[in-house]
């Protein structure tokens, strides 16, 4: 078997390079993921000692409310980066990387979310931080850096800096807490305070870009000065240009093509429906039952049951991170099957880990839940169950979106998750089951369930779209569209 060059920046196909490095960037974004959550939960326990209860709620208002856009709106642009830098470097195009549709892109998504929260100035100020101006521009402030984050997010996965990636994350929720640590000790003093290291943690993530461009420039150094060592392997790009006849000419010229506005935009919108079917997911039912139920406390218990899916979503975005990037070369250099295999592996970790989870909510459920959330209330053992299911199936959704992702599904992931999340909407108004928390508990479940069967069915389709390997690989508008 051919031997790499040194230098060369993806391993033989076939030798488990690909799978290994997916393996090690999922472990290492795992830790520094795992490591943020941690910070987060630090930084707001210390919010709430230092801070009054209403300035502690308001901060947590803020949070969320910062997370849902710019989950919606950057997450997008972070998920476009990391495909196509990926799929191009899969076929051998290593530098000069389309920016420009994505640059703009993420400009137009923060210009749109500065012009509404200008036009709504007085109201988020009043209605939602309760006259606090500090809160609503650590709001604003804090999306628009936001933007700068989630485009380094998504440059960093597309070369596969996972440490890097992992190292940003960790500096943003590091930052952040050393504010609310200083009004702790004394430093600092009052609610502005401890909400400014919530702007502050994206401008400090930055720091570790000037280390990734450095890597990358010794990687194209070596790349170029250094000799060969063997036979160079041969790329998809390799075998696109052994093509017989005229085909060969338009393949390379296609695969230099830079991402059109036409592509990026189309991607980018259906990921951010995507990102805002997931939110209804895991928020329309606290919102639903705070509406309609007379019983108070309901919205706050049927929120701390979806904790039991929040936070293993949390994790599982270093294995999303490490997975798109991966998908988007695999199939390229080394075929369908690598592709399944990689996505199957996937899917049977995560049903082992939700097998586990359903079993030990079912035994210990309502014991856990009583004492860590305190509040006099009787879970049921199946209903925390259900949901635990449900959180298994939400994993195997998302897997199966970045599988989509990858191979340019996203227009047909996107419709799946938006009526899923519709139907589950439909479900929690109407008074089916009449107990407003199992209603949450088996709309969730079912809702998911019913995702992952549809994009499953889009997976299968997309599978009977692509070549293996030793067929004519698939075209860089397949890649980039």
């Amino acid at each position: 078997m051919p031997e790499p060059r040194r230098g060369d920046p993806s391993p033989p196909a076939g030798q488990g390079g690909a799978v290994g490095s997916y393996g090690r960037g999922a472990r290492v974004l795992s830790v520094g993921i795992a490591a943020t959550g941690l910070l987060t939960f630090a930084y707001f326990s210390l919010a709430s000692h230092v801070l009054g209860e209403v300035a502690a709620k308001r901060l947590d208002l803020l949070w969320s409310v910062m997370f849902v856009i710019i989950s919606v709106i950057y997450r997008p642009v972070e998920q476009l980066l990391s495909r196509t830098i990926a799929a191009r470097r899969a076929r051998g195009l290593h530098r000069e990387h389309p920016l420009r549709i994505a640059v703009a892109l993420e400009a137009a998504f923060a210009l749109a979310f500065l012009a509404v929260a200008l036009a709504l100035h007085r109201r988020i100020e009043q209605d939602v931080f309760g006259g606090s101006r500090t809160l609503y521009w650590v709001l604003v402030v804090g999306v628009l850096a936001y933007a700068a984050s989630y485009f380094a997010r998504g440059w960093l996965a597309g070369h596969k800096y996972f440490g890097l990636y992992g190292a940003l994350v960790f500096m943003e929720a590091t930052s952040r807490v050393c504010f609310a640590l200083a009004v702790a000790v004394g430093i600092a003093s009052g609610q502005s305070a401890v909400a400014l290291g919530i702007a502050a943690g994206p401008f400090v993530s930055l720091v570790v870009l000037p280390a990734a461009f450095a890597r990358r420039a010794g990687r194209e150094r070596g790349a170029h000065t250094t000799p060969a060592l063997g036979p160079r392997h041969p790329t998809v790009a390799d075998a696109d240009a052994a093509l017989q006849g005229p085909a060969a000419a338009a393949v390379e010229e296609e695969a230099s093509e830079p991402l059109s506005l036409r592509r990026g935009g189309g991607f980018a919108a259906a990921v951010a429906a995507i990102m805002l079917a997931e939110q209804a997911l895991l928020n329309a039912a606290v919102l639903t039952v705070d509406a309609t139920s007379s019983n108070a406390a309901l919205a706050g218990i049927v929120f701390n049951v979806l904790l039991i899916a929040r936070a293993p979503l949390q994790l599982f975005q270093s294995i999303q991170t490490a997975l798109l990037p991966h998908l988007a070369g695999l199939e390229v250099t080394e075929g369908r099957s690598a592709f399944a295999r990689a996505v199957r592996v996937t899917l049977l970790a995560i049903a082992a880990f939700g097998a586990l989870v359903a079993l030990a909510l079912l035994v210990g459920g309502p014991f856990v839940m009583g004492h860590l959330f305190g509040q006099h209330f009787s879970y049921g053992r199946a209903g925390l169950a259900v949901v635990g299911a449900g959180m298994a199936f939400h994993l195997c959704a998302g897997t199966l979106n970045q599988a989509a992702l990858a191979r340019g599904q996203a227009g047909a992931a996107a419709t799946a998750w938006a009526l899923c999340a519709a139907g589950f909407v439909a479900w929690l108004l109407l008074p089916v089951v009449g107990d407003g928390l199992l209603r949450a508990e088996v709309g969730y479940c079912g809702a998911t369930a019913t995702l992952t069967v549809a994009l499953w069915l889009v997976y299968r389709v997309g599978a009977g779209r692509t070549g293996g390997r030793g067929q004519a690989a698939p075209t860089a508008s397949t890649i980039a569209r």
